[in-house]
C-alpha cells in the first residue's frame, strides 16, 4: 500500500509550488530559480513524482476545441448520498473537477461536454433520473482567465514565477490540429511530464516532432500544463468557490484582476444570476475573511457574492483524488 505523506516540509513545498507554476520546467531551471542545488530538486521531487503526491497533466481549453460545452454544474442532492454522486460525477471522462460544498448537500462539477447530445443526454435524461438529485443549475463557462495558470499557492515571489515562465512568441492563428496532437494530449493527460522520447513513442512520431508540436499546443494556448497535488499539504486550510454578480461592463476587469491575486487559482465568467466564478485557496479562514473584505470588497462592480466552503475535492485537473 502507498505510504500516505501528512505534510511536507520547506523544500519540498517551493519545489511543489514550482511544480505547480510550471509543471514541464527543467530540474535545472526549478534549481537556479529557488536557489538550490538540481540534486537536490532532484532528490525531493522524484519521490512525490513515484507515489503520486504530484500529479502532472493537462487541461484542454475549450475556446480551442469548438465542440466542446464547457459547463459549470450545482447539484443539490440528499446528503446521505452525496459522496455516491460525487464519486460517479468524477468517474465520468468528461469532468475536469468535482467538489463537495459547503453544507454537505451541494456538489459542484465542472464539465468538458463533447456535444450538445452530451449536454442534453445529462441535464435533462441522467440528472432527473437520479432519485438521490434535488435540483441542479447549469452555467456555460463563457470564459477562462488565464492569468492564474501559474499559480504557485502563494509560496513563491513574482521573481520566482517570471524565471519558470518560458518566454513564448505571441499565439499563433489557431490552425486545425493534427492526428499526432490529440495523441500527446492524451498521453500527458496521464503524465505531463513525460519525456519527449516517451511522447514520441506514443504518438508514433520522433522526439523533435512531439517537442515542437507540444510547444505549439502550449504556446497557442491549445492546452494548459497542470499538477495536481493536495493543497493541504501546502498549509491550505480554508478553500471556497465564490459565485459573485459583476456589472456587465465590469465583467473583464473584474476578472483580470481576480484572476491575478496569490489565493485565486481558477477565474472564469459564467451564464446564470452570478456570471462570475472564482476558486479561492486561503491559508485559514481568517486569510479568507480578509481576501473577501479587503479584495473583493474594494472591487467597483461588484454587487453580490455567494461564498460556498469546499468540504472536499474528490477531483482536480480531470484527475480523480
Amino acid at each position: 500500500m502507498e505510504k500516505v505523506r501528512q505534510r511536507l516540509d520547506a523544500t519540498d513545498s517551493r519545489i511543489t509550488a514550482a511544480l505547480l507554476a510550471s509543471p514541464r520546467a527543467s530540474w535545472r531551471t526549478i534549481a537556479h530559480v529557488l536557489g538550490v542545488s538540481e540534486r537536490t530538486v532532484v532528490r525531493r521531487a522524484g519521490p512525490l513524482l513515484q507515489d503520486r503526491t504530484l500529479r502532472p497533466t493537462v487541461v484542454r481549453n475549450p475556446a480551442r476545441f469548438p465542440e466542446l460545452i464547457p459547463l459549470a454544474l450545482r447539484v443539490r442532492c440528499r446528503p446521505n448520498r452525496i459522496r455516491a454522486i460525487a464519486a460517479t460525477l468524477a468517474r465520468r471522462s468528461d469532468t475536469v473537477w468535482v467538489e463537495v460544498l459547503g453544507g454537505g448537500d451541494e456538489i459542484c462539477a465542472v464539465l468538458f461536454l463533447d456535444s450538445t447530445d452530451a449536454r442534453n443526454t445529462l441535464l435533462l435524461r441522467d440528472l432527473p433520473a437520479t432519485p438521490a438529485v434535488q435540483s441542479w443549475t447549469s452555467h456555460v463557462l463563457l470564459r477562462v482567465f488565464p492569468a492564474g495558470f501559474d499559480w504557485s499557492g502563494g509560496l513563491l515571489t513574482a521573481t520566482e514565477l517570471a524565471g519558470l515562465r518560458r518566454d513564448a512568441p505571441t499565439p499563433p492563428v489557431p490552425a486545425p490540429l493534427l492526428p499526432v496532437d490529440h495523441q500527446l494530449i492524451d498521453v500527458l493527460t496521464e503524465d505531463g511530464r513525460a519525456s519527449y522520447t516517451e511522447l514520441a513513442r506514443r504518438a508514433g512520431t520522433t522526439p523533435a516532432t512531439a517537442r515542437h508540436r507540444l510547444e505549439a499546443l502550449v504556446d497557442g494556448n491549445v492546452v494548459r500544463l497542470a499538477t495536481e497535488v493536495d493543497l493541504a499539504l501546502l498549509g491550505i486550510r480554508a478553500e471556497a468557490l465564490l459565485w459573485i454578480t459583476v456589472a456587465p461592463g465590469g465583467l473583464e476587469e473584474t476578472g483580470q484582476r481576480l484572476s491575478r491575486h496569490r489565493q485565486v487559482r481558477f477565474t472564469a465568467a459564467t451564464t446564470g444570476p452570478a456570471n462570475l466564478l472564482v476558486a479561492v485557496a486561503a491559508a485559514d479562514l481568517d486569510a479568507l475573511y480578509v481576501f473577501l473584505n479587503d479584495t473583493v470588497g474594494a472591487l467597483a462592480h461588484v454587487s453580490t457574492v455567494e461564498v460556498t466552503p469546499v468540504l472536499a475535492g474528490v477531483k482536480r485537473t480531470g484527475l480523480v483524488r
